[in-house]
């Protein structure tokens, strides 16, 4: 394993807290920005914070629902945020009594992590209400301790001409929630030896790290803070390919790749330097473009795992992490999207209710994290006249990750991907040999996404959960089975071309063995936008009983098929206005519509979902969708 964060710091000299930025906030804000933020914290003078009783911790053990506690905890934490940017926007003291509200009512609660995640070690059974003496840190322990940080770091002075007691009480908390939990306990995601990391590593660590360096207390100890941070930050990144992929997919990019941003740039600006090598680092670069290789067009991305296709405009942290690994395509991606969505509140500036929408998307992004909103402020500006001087995007071109079998070939608003590798990706859905594709920019063969979460999700029975399945992906049923999860059930023979434009690969290992196969060759292609290419063949074993094969594929617009009752004759096979392919093979087919009912999949799908199954003509063992 490479120890490249762990040797920056041995290189360290001088270990200390980060200097004051306030003044420097200030000047950056824009005008617009500042008359949003006011007027959006107006809307919580004299708010209530809502306290958490603990039946409302003991919801999620008692019935599986995360939303009802979500709701009330995640609320809290972003109205104390609207009211924080309000003062430091105003700057008249209007907004401080119910900025302190907020911190007390989070400082008393009984605890910080969520109840989906109120265990001690990794994947065992929650506990039906916290410890009140042993505090847990994941996530959102992490990020409330990262919050009350910067809220004392910039507003010290206006608290502590209040009473000296805020801050004292803000630190006291951080201190017991935090620093010393951090420095005494194992969490797994931390790291260690071979055991596998995801987002959480990088996640909560870039939060320890917000927190201990805006703490003003001289005596805790950064340097051990700082050396548990690098060992975790190497963790994260031996579970990376050299190529970068993000095999929990773009949405948890943001909490992977993305977070390696502030990571790096605290662990940089605490050690006066060290870790100017890391920001060259040609793995970290890979990770940090691996976003702009997955857009596809506007907000849809290549969505594989438990992603949605649709996600918010870029922003700071994905400008400032191209800017750090010097990369003109991130830097321009996120820039020219920054952009967008301002240019899109101009454009609805005659609709209130529009504009609204836009400022709420580009000023409340990333609301819950008060650190991700000051940088939108800090470097609006610098950011808006980047994409000024650089108009014209960086292209995506096509790639092929090898670490996590992601494949991308683009031509035109055409893209085509594939997902070879297995089953066993972090946030995994069965979906080895899937394809994405989309058409005029736009969805026509889908990766649905996931529901909301719930216990079920993380559970031994997540894959009853109809979105995690083989069969509600582009991906065919074989012999009654749908594939299965896990390592062993991956793609093999897989075969990319110098041109990056075609893919075939083997999926038989992804389904069980009962499926008698001896193969199951996939092929895809696209070498223009007459010549997209997507063909199935196959062959069973000789005592094979059942050889049934259904081929799956997954839409939003609706489906239109035509068969001839000649099999010899092709059929079609049109997805809306986006695309029509030439069906061979196909004896028969049926369309299945799918409503959509979850709240979550609601936000990306607005109305129902088609699934489109062929049967092959009987003896045939090849299928072939060719477009037209």
């Amino acid at each position: 394993m490479e120890y490249l964060y762990r040797d920056a710091l041995s290189r360290a000299g001088n270990v200390h807290a980060i200097t004051d930025l306030l003044d420097d906030l200030r000047r950056s804000i824009t005008e617009n920005a500042r008359n949003y933020l006011i007027k959006d914290a107006e809307h919580y003078l004299g708010y209530s914070f809502a306290p958490i009783p603990a039946t409302l911790f003991m919801d999620f053990k008692r019935t599986g629902n995360r939303v009802r506690f979500e709701d009330v905890y995640f609320n809290k934490r972003r109205v104390l945020n609207s009211l924080v940017l309000g003062e430091l926007c105003e700057d008249k003291g209007r907004f401080v009594d119910d900025i302190i509200n907020g911190i007390y009512s989070i400082c008393e609660e009984s605890a910080w992590q969520l109840p989906a995640h109120n265990s001690y070690k990794r994947d065992t059974p929650q506990n039906i209400l916290p410890d009140t003496d042993r505090p847990i840190i994941e996530l959102f322990a992490c990020e409330t301790g990262a919050q009350l940080a910067t809220i004392s770091y910039v507003l010290k002075d206006k608290l502590d001409s209040v009473s000296d007691e805020i801050c004292h009480r803000i630190n006291s908390e951080l201190t017991k929630r935090i620093i010393k939990p951090y420095l005494n306990e194992h969490f797994w995601w931390m790291g260690r030896e071979d055991e596998p990391m995801c987002n959480w590593t990088i996640w909560c660590t870039q939060n320890i790290l917000l927190t201990a360096a805006q703490m003003d207390d001289p005596t805790i100890p950064l340097e051990d803070i700082l050396s548990k941070a690098a060992g975790s930050v190497d963790y994260f990144l031996k579970d990376y390919g050299d190529d970068g992929c993000c095999d929990e997919g773009a949405m948890y990019y943001h909490h992977a790749g993305l977070c390696m941003y502030i990571t790096t740039y605290l662990l940089d600006l605490m050690t006066d330097g060290a870790f100017k090598d890391c920001m060259k680092n040609a793995k970290i670069k890979n990770i940090a473009e691996y976003i702009s290789n997955v857009h596809i067009h506007g907000s849809f991305y290549l969505n594989y795992a438990d992603c949605a296709p649709i996600l918010e405009p870029a922003g700071a942290r994905e400008y400032l992490l191209g800017k750090m690994v010097d990369s003109p395509s991130l830097m321009s991606y996120a820039a020219l999207d920054f952009k967008a969505s301002l240019d899109s509140h101009a454009k609805s500036s005659t609709d209130s209710s529009a504009t609204v929408k836009v400022l709420d998307e580009h000023y409340l992004k990333d609301e819950i994290n008060l650190s991700y909103r000051l940088l939108t402020i800090m470097y609006e500006k610098e950011i808006l006249n980047y994409a000024k001087e650089n108009p014209n995007q960086i292209p995506a071109g096509n790639v092929y990750y090898e670490s996590a079998g992601v494949f991308v070939t683009r031509h035109g608003d055409i893209a085509l991907s594939v997902k070879a590798g297995d089953n066993d990706d972090s946030h995994n859905h069965n979906d080895t040999g899937s394809i994405i594709l989309y058409a005029k920019n736009k969805p026509a063969l889908i990766d649905v996404g996931v529901e909301s979460y719930t216990a079920k999700t993380f559970s031994e029975r997540r894959y009853e959960i109809w979105t995690m399945q083989s069969g509600y992906h582009n991906l065919p049923t074989i012999a009654g089975y749908d594939q299965l999860p896990g390592a062993d059930y991956h793609a093999s023979s897989v075969q990319v071309s110098d041109d990056l434009t075609s893919i075939e690969l083997d999926i038989r290992d992804a389904y069980p063995q009962e499926c008698k196969l001896r193969s199951y060759k996939r092929y895809a292609s696209l070498i223009s936008e007459c010549k997209l290419v997507i063909k199935d063949s196959w062959e069973f074993e000789d005592d094979a009983d059942n050889k049934e094969i259904i081929l799956n594929f997954m839409t939003y617009e609706k489906p239109e098929v035509k068969l001839s009752e000649d099999p010899s004759t092709d059929g079609i096979f049109k997805i809306g206005d986006l695309c029509t392919f030439k069906v061979t093979g196909a004896g028969r087919y049926e369309i299945e519509a799918i409503s959509v009912t979850d709240p979550r999949l609601q936000k990306t799908w607005k109305h129902e979902l088609y699934r489109v199954r062929f049967y092959p003509c009987e003896n045939s063992n090849e299928f072939t969708l060719s477009s037209i």
